[in-house]
């Protein structure tokens, strides 16, 4: 039982309960008074409601009120709070329309790739391309040799060694490898058709030999001794002797003349023996066999060039090779105008070697603008 001390709270609580209860009373659809006069204005209680409105908001102050949400928004609060991946997705942009990343994506995915005029092994020399060394050869299919060892394709064919018959081979181009001796020019053409090249013309030797300029050297207009593999000895005569009637093909084609040290360089391994344009050991090392067939007109061309070069003899149908090879000087023209033309195309010796040739990749030319201008006079 509440003592005395506590009617005072009481009746206060009771007060307040009993005008509550006269405010819940009113009819629902009560309307608000008229409108009373100016300066009354119409949200303004009516007088004998002040004291039932003051009553509702101490009511109401007393109670608290949970915060309106709109229908479905508790649900995904509640997921948010177990599970973030419940988030709504961001909106996704209109159909046909993309960021500015992507756009930028796409452009550069887009653009053509430019393909270099000349593979990594070539040097590009005016429209066309040429091996940057003296070519060594590589097995191109998987086969055995005439004893029935197996050759993996790929794999290095000896250089001091003669081409297997039956076998393909594919023309490489790289430097610190000894390049193939003992190669005709039927061999030496095959292998660069292997590659995806060719021979390289006359022309296109000479051009490249001699650089941008006009030298007769890859290095310039005078022949200097030890600048590439040039001058040694006759290593047929130090190896089987002096001959009166010369020297069998066998003794030609003897692997010794290739193993020999001192004598046949590795590709690139005279430094100063480059041209301008980034060709490597055209004069000496080895011959290079050519394109050009021997005729009476290439043997014109040779006579124009006035040179000095012993003569030799020649036949139509001959091969021609170039350069000379570690045991001459100039004896058949100088520097990048040795030219020989004895031989048939079949020939080999430890002297004879290549090199390949290919078409460079150019961008077309610019079109022409044929448009004519309008509306103008000619001067005068």
């Amino acid at each position: 039982m509440p003592g005395p001390s506590h009617l005072p709270h009481l009746l206060a609580l009771l007060t307040l309960l009993g005008c509550a209860c006269l405010h819940c009373a009113r009819a629902p659809d009560e309307r608000a008074p008229a409108e009373g006069p100016p300066g009354s204005g119409s949200d303004a209680p009516a007088p004998d409601t002040v004291g039932a409105a003051s009553a509702a908001a101490a009511s109401a102050a007393l109670v608290p009120t949970a915060p309106v949400v709109p229908a479905g928004a508790e649900v995904i609060q509640a997921s948010v709070m177990t599970n973030p991946a419940a988030l709504p997705a961001a909106p996704s942009a209109p159909a046909g329309t993309a960021s500015p990343e992507g756009t930028a994506g796409a452009l550069a995915s887009a653009a053509p790739e430019i393909a270099p005029p000349c593979p990594a092994d070539m040097s590009l020399v005016g429209t066309f391309c040429v091996d940057r060394w003296e070519a060594h050869l590589v097995v191109a299919e998987a086969s055995t040799n005439g004893e029935g060892v197996p050759l993996a394709a790929g794999s290095i064919h000896p250089h001091a060694q003669r081409p297997e018959a039956g076998v393909k081979y594919e023309a490489r181009s790289a430097p610190g490898v000894f390049p193939q001796a003992f190669i005709s020019r039927v061999e030496a053409k095959a292998a660069c058709v292997t590659a995806g090249k060719r021979l390289c013309a006359r022309r296109e030797w000479l051009r490249a030999c001699r650089g941008k300029g006009t030298q007769r050297y890859p290095y310039g207009n005078r022949g200097q001794r030890g600048t590439c593999a040039t001058g040694k000895p006759h290593l047929l005569s130090a190896l089987f002797g002096e001959k009166k009637r010369g020297w069998t093909y066998e003794e030609f084609n003897s692997p010794r003349l290739a193993l020999e040290p001192g004598f046949l360089a590795k590709a690139g391994e005279y430094e100063g023996c480059v041209s301008d344009l980034g060709v490597h050991d055209m004069v000496g090392n080895l011959h290079e066999w050519v394109g050009d067939m021997v005729d009476q007109e290439l043997m014109d061309r040779l006579d124009g060039e006035e040179v000095e070069r012993r003569k030799q003899p020649w036949r139509e149908g001959n091969g021609v090779f170039m350069g000379g090879f570690f045991s001459t000087t100039s004896e058949l023209g100088p520097g990048c105008y040795y030219t020989t033309v004895a031989h048939e195309p079949g020939y080999h010796d430890y002297s004879t070697g290549f090199r390949c040739c290919d078409d460079a990749t150019l961008p077309p030319p610019p079109a022409k603008d044929t448009r004519k201008a309008r509306g103008k006079k000619p001067a005068g």
